[in-house]
């Protein structure tokens, strides 16, 4: 598609909701949101920490009046928010130590397996399915030496959620613009990772901006490796902003190739919204997003 058709479709799945409906416009911190008359082939969420104009309470407020209700990234101690909205988190946290000291370092082993052990069943006990985990920096280590203890470290806790029904999920991150020296920075480590834990417990967070930037060939690669992915991140490259004409991935195609691939997970906003509307842009990535 060239560039003035691509700009055109994006702008006339964008026009979808801006169009006038009978539902009527809802005010949240002096933000306008609509409902959006959804399709039912996505399962749509936003990160918490993007809308931190918000409280996490005023934010499941709005993603149900704009036609969604789940949130990423929220820990223990605010699930009581979510349940009280009626609202899931598709990916808990709360466990892990910091992006850059993760599974690859056996340094941090002894305090992640402590955390996941606690928090894997507070997970499933709250009803949710997936927690977040992180490979770590390199820190001069190669990466198949990051690989052996990634899974020593991991197969000290898999067990704990195989019993419980909870799949630990390790984000796909890019290291040449956001996270330098991070070392699950390609689709094909964590694929490697996952073969050799060998459990349906463990998948990967596919990051779609992250992974643009670091290796681009989007919907080839999650074709290739759908099987090893539980979740989706989005936002428009570059500047990580909102998903319009001014970035550089065609999101309709890629949740189109994400919805063949038979996935029932969540695609996850996770864009930080410049707008001085921010809910509207997030009503506007849903649409575009939702195929």
């Amino acid at each position: 598609m060239n560039q003035i058709n691509r700009r055109a479709s994006i702008k006339k799945i964008m026009a979808g909701t801006l169009v006038a409906s009978a539902a009527p416009l809802i005010q949240i911190n002096a933000e306008p949101v609509k409902n959006l008359s959804l399709k039912g082939n996505v399962n749509h969420a936003v990160c918490a920490w993007t809308f931190p104009h918000l409280s996490l309470d005023e934010l499941c407020k709005a993603i149900k009046k704009i036609g969604f209700n789940a949130i990423d990234l929220v820990g223990p101690k605010d699930w009581h928010i979510l349940k009280s909205n009626g609202v899931a988190c598709s990916m808990c946290n709360g466990a892990e130590v910091s992006l850059e000291k993760g599974f690859n370092n056996k340094a941090y082993h002894d305090q992640l397996v402590k955390n996941y052990s606690e928090i894997i069943p507070q997970v499933a006990k709250a009803g949710y399915k997936n927690l977040i985990c992180f490979s770590g920096n390199r820190d001069g280590m190669d990466d198949e030496t990051g690989l052996q203890n990634s899974v020593e470290g991991l197969k000290k806790v898999i067990g704990i959620a195989e019993e419980h029904g909870v799949t630990l999920v390790m984000e796909l991150l890019n290291s040449r613009v956001n996270h330098p020296d991070y070392m699950c920075d390609r689709t094909s480590w964590g694929v490697e990772l996952c073969k050799r834990l060998g459990s349906e417990n463990f998948k990967l967070l596919y990051d779609i901006y992250h992974m643009q930037i670091d290796e681009g060939d989007i919907i080839r690669t999650i074709r290739n490796n759908h099987q090893y992915i539980a979740h989706y991140h989005t936002a428009g490259n570059p500047g990580r902003n909102e998903i319009d004409e001014t970035q550089e991935i065609y999101y309709p195609a890629v949740i189109k190739a994400i919805v063949e691939t038979g996935f029932k997970g969540y695609v996850c906003q996770e864009f930080i919204p410049k707008a001085e509307d921010k809910l509207a842009s997030l009503a506007e990535a849903v649409k575009i997003c939702d195929v």
